[in-house]
């Protein structure tokens, strides 16, 4: 099984590549100018007049904007990350190399009241969930993982992240499998993440924006024997989206700042 979950990006893509990559984004402008606009350092989107107080995930990680970014390690482009809302309630998310776009996968997204969960895997934004993750057992808790209580199942859709940003951070943690809906194949995973208030956050291309955080740890057994294959922490920052900050500890210590943004 190919499990579409990109935890880990180090691609080795030259900074002369960004300009067909912008070009290689299906729905991106069509005009020259319209992509080199596009692909300015922008400042955050900004609220709609008479927006809730209360911050959403959409705020940061814009899920449901045709939203893309890019992000560079060691003064090249590392990789490239795009939303594709799917309806009202749904959107999908790929993470590859730009030289490449599209990628051939994509995770697939739900909101439910005050939860985005996580559904599976496909072949592509907009394609059918070929590899179904549910979880057997997902609690929540403080921010150091203490104090964890089960969440009442969901469809058995793993509780990704809370809709609503609160004030202080909290954990989840969630065990279960990714099931093959072409071969039957069946990975095990645990998924432990630890999620992070609004905070002041700049990396090496912005300055004076806010994050959120989320810390995360992956373990499965797809085609090894059952254990971590990831710990990286995300920065995610509002009006602007996904990796703003990536710093990785395991399997490899690696990081990377986000530099473009646009909507497509």
């Amino acid at each position: 099984m190919t499990i579409r979950r990109t935890l880990a990006l180090g691609l080795a893509v030259s900074a002369g590549l960004l300009g067909a990559a912008v070009a290689a984004q299906a729905a991106a402008p069509a005009q020259a100018a319209s992509r080199q606009a596009a692909l300015t350092q922008a400042g955050p989107r900004q609220a709609a007049p008479g927006r809730a107080a209360a911050p959403t995930y959409d705020d940061y990680a814009l899920i449901f904007s045709r939203s893309a970014g890019q992000y560079f390690s060691d003064g090249q482009v590392a990789g490239q990350w795009a939303w594709s809302p799917q309806g009202t309630a749904a959107s999908d998310i790929s993470w590859g190399d730009p030289a490449t776009w599209p990628p051939a996968s994509a995770e697939h997204f739900i909101r439910s009241g005050n939860w985005v969960e996580l559904d599976g895997y496909s072949d592509g934004q907009g394609k059918p969930v070929t590899e179904v993750q549910r979880v057997t057992a997902d609690s929540v808790g403080n921010a150091n993982c203490g104090n964890m209580k089960p969440l009442p199942s969901d469809g058995g859709r793993e509780h990704y992240v809370k809709w609503v940003i609160p004030a202080t951070g909290y954990c989840l943690d969630a065990t279960g499998t990714i099931t093959s809906t072409v071969n039957g194949s069946v990975v095990h995973f645990r998924h432990r993440q630890q999620w992070g208030p609004p905070a002041s956050c700049s990396n090496a291309y912005f300055s004076g924006q806010v994050c959120i955080t989320q810390h995360e740890q992956w373990w499965d057994d797809n085609g090894h024997p059952y254990g971590l294959q990831i710990d990286k922490t995300q920065y995610i920052a509002r009006g602007l989206g996904m990796a703003f900050e990536i710093r990785q500890t395991y399997p490899i210590t690696w990081s990377a700042d986000g530099r473009y943004y646009w909507t497509w």
